[in-house]
This record gives C-alpha cells, sequence and structure tokens, in this order.
C-alpha cells in the first residue's frame, strides 16, 4: 500500500515528506523533483516568501544509486525563513483560516500554533512526494499537467488537451494559462486586487494522459478513483469544489448530450465523464478542475475579535500572496500522481518496478484479446 505523511511547521527548521510503499527500482530525478518545487512557489501575484526560499529537496532515505530501494522515502526541504521560535503570539484569528476553528479544537490560546502548520508552506513537501510518484508513473506511460483557467472571474477560451501542448503553452505564461489573451486579463485581475488590499482566487485543471483502464473500484465507497481524486484535490489548502469531466455544466444537459458514446474501437465519441466511470478509470485521460477561493490573509485585514480581550479587533496579518491559483495547480498534479501511483500499485503489484510493468502490460494483452479494444 502506497501512503505519505508530511510534516514540518511553516517557519519552523524544515519540511519533511515520508513516502512509504513506493515499489524498488523507480529511477529517481533529483532535478525534476526541485523543478515541481520552483513551479510551485513561481506564479504571478505570489508573495514576498517566495522570495526567501529557494525550496530544494534532499532526499534522506529510500534511494540508493538514483533507484528506489524499496523502503521508505524521506525527503527533508529546509526553510530559509525560519523564525517560529522567536514570532509573537496571535490572538486575533483571521476569517477564513483554521485559526478559530483549531484553538477550539486543540484547547490552545494561540493562533500560531494552528497557522504555522494550516498554511500551505506544507504543500511544498506534497509536491516532492508528488513528483516521485511522477517518477514512478512514467515507466507506465502517464504524463500529467496542470493550468490555470480562470482567475478573478477571467477564464480561457481555448483549452488544448494534448499534456505536451499544456505544458509548452504554460511556460511562457507566468500564471501557467495557455491563453495569452487570458492570462493577460488575469495579471490586470490581480493588480486590481492588489491595489485594493484584497485576494483573488480561480480555477486550475489536471490533465492526466495514459492512464490505463481498470484503477480504482464501484465496489466500495472508498476503492472508488473518482471519489479518492476529489478528496486529494479537496485536501490543498483554500480548495472549496473539484469538478470532473464536464463536472456541474453535465446538469444542465440532457443525458444524450452527457454521457460519451463507446466506439468499435474502445474510445469515446467525447471525454465528458473525465476518463472516468463508475469509480474506475476508462482508458480516457482524466481530467479534474480544482475551485480555489481567494486568500484569507489580505492587506486591509477583515473584522475579528481579540480572544485575549473578547472585544473587536481587525484580523492578524501574515505575509502572503495576491493569489496563488497556478501554484494550487502543481500542488494538485502532486496529490492526482500520488493517487493514481497508489492505484497502479494496488491494481498489478509488485515489489519492483519491472514486476509491476510486466503485470500491468499482461493485464492490457487481456483486454485487448477480450474486448478487441485499443488500450
Amino acid at each position: 500500500m502506497l501512503r505519505y505523511m508530511t510534516a514540518g511547521e511553516s517557519h519552523g527548521k524544515e519540511l519533511i515528506a515520508i513516502l512509504d510503499g513506493m515499489v524498488a527500482g523507480v529511477a529517481v530525478d533529483v532535478k525534476f523533483i526541485n523543478a515541481d518545487l520552483r513551479l510551485r512557489q513561481a506564479g504571478y501575484g505570489r508573495g514576498g516568501r517566495m522570495k526567501i526560499e529557494s525550496d530544494r529537496a534532499e532526499i534522506l532515505s529510500g534511494v540508493y544509486r538514483g533507484r528506489t530501494i524499496g523502503s521508505p522515502i524521506a525527503i527533508r526541504i529546509g526553510n530559509k525563513d525560519k523564525t517560529y521560535s522567536g514570532m509573537e503570539p496571535v490572538h486575533v484569528p483571521r476569517p477564513g483560516h483554521a485559526d478559530l476553528a483549531g484553538l477550539m479544537k486543540y484547547g490552545l490560546d494561540d493562533c500560531r500554533f494552528i497557522l504555522e502548520r494550516a498554511s500551505a508552506r506544507e504543500t511544498a513537501a506534497r509536491v516532492a512526494a508528488g513528483a516521485l510518484c511522477k517518477l514512478f508513473l512514467k515507466h507506465a506511460g502517464v504524463d500529467i499537467a496542470s493550468h490555470t483557467v480562470e482567475i478573478g472571474g477571467v477564464a480561457v477560451e481555448r483549452v488544448p488537451r494534448s499534456v505536451k501542448d499544456i505544458r509548452r503553452l504554460c511556460g511562457r505564461s507566468s500564471l501557467r494559462c495557455v491563453d495569452r489573451g487570458a492570462g493577460r486579463r488575469m495579471i490586470a485581475a490581480i493588480d486590481g486586487a492588489r491595489e485594493r488590499g484584497d485576494t483573488v482566487g480561480g480555477v486550475f485543471e489536471v490533465v492526466v494522459t495514459g492512464v490505463p483502464p481498470g484503477l480504482g473500484s464501484h465496489t466500495q465507497w472508498d476503492r472508488r478513483l473518482d471519489g479518492r481524486l476529489a478528496r486529494a484535490i479537496m485536501s490543498i489548502q483554500a480548495v472549496k469544489g473539484v469538478e470532473i469531466g464536464l463536472g456541474f455544466e453535465s446538469t444542465r444537459l440532457p443525458g444524450s448530450k452527457v454521457h460519451d458514446a463507446i466506439l468499435p474501437a474502445g474510445g469515446r465519441s467525447s471525454n465528458n465523464a473525465g476518463g472516468m466511470e463508475g469509480g474506475i478509470s476508462n482508458g480516457e485521460d482524466i481530467v479534474l478542475r480544482g475551485a480555489m477561493k481567494p486568500i484569507s490573509t489580505l492587506i486591509e485585514p477583515l473584522a475579528s475579535v481579540n480572544l485575549n480581550t473578547g472585544k473587536a479587533a481587525v484580523a492578524h496579518v501574515e505575509r502572503s500572496d495576491i493569489c496563488a491559483v497556478p501554484a494550487a495547480g502543481v500542488v494538485a498534479e502532486a496529490a492526482v500522481a500520488f493517487v493514481l501511483a497508489a492505484c497502479v500499485i494496488d491494481k498489478f503489484g509488485g515489489d519492483h518496478v519491472d514486476e509491476t510493468l510486466r503485470n500491468l502490460k499482461s493485464y492490457l494483452r487481456d483486454v485487448r484479446k477480450r474486448t478487441g479494444f485499443k488500450v
């Protein structure tokens, strides 16, 4: 069973990710991991913290001579801004953050104890673990890309479905946006929010190609692939909604316009299902979108209460972003990669990547033989 955990606080000494259950023999490219960490830090609208940190992954265990060895993989990402112990306590919670709910849950009296761990800084560790999962999935021919489809009410008009095209066009945009005109309008929306002391949210999309049919299951709620992916996306800080394939638009159309006709060779007339039916991957590209709310920390803070005095106060202000939608897309890639890697290992087993791939190839041959479909 593949699983991972992270540890560390936003302004603590370091972040740690532990990935347990990865098969042996996977080629590990630390430059690839660090490239994803840089993407997570980038994007127009990011705050001052991104100018301080230059995230680099240090693999502490589980990899020898450039390949996984089957034991738990520990990854360290150091914090340059490690001022946690010297920071003033925070007694005025910020609306929209975990501050108040966390204090009530854990019986604490300082928001700092909550906000340090609740911070999206934690996602750097997730991205590192997810990058390792991407390297495993590459062996299976699975590729993942994300891009920004909406910020501040400005949406893209055209979306390529090729992962290669998405990655190429995103590389030209500070917002990881494939539509140059929409990208310019998104930047204007971010600038306007900054001038008002406000923040803006948006929508990112993740596209996955090369996914074999048969991942996940219809037999139990917690084995459904769409449910597992939705949970992974929703676990990202500030994400408030998930769509798969046509998503909410499917509620506005008749069934004849929603469901994807099956073609003789096994392909589909469309991919409104987003690559999954009945909780199982169907061989089409997986397409998901996440809705990210505006960042909760505002330059012009909202009303709150001083928990020491019980009197009205303005919310505490931490250094923050105006917009982090492009970064959330990169985190979502990592979250999706972990779920898919776990499902591949669940389905095809093996303790070495070669064994897993042999099982995958044998399975696909059997599917082709039984159905005549090109998978």
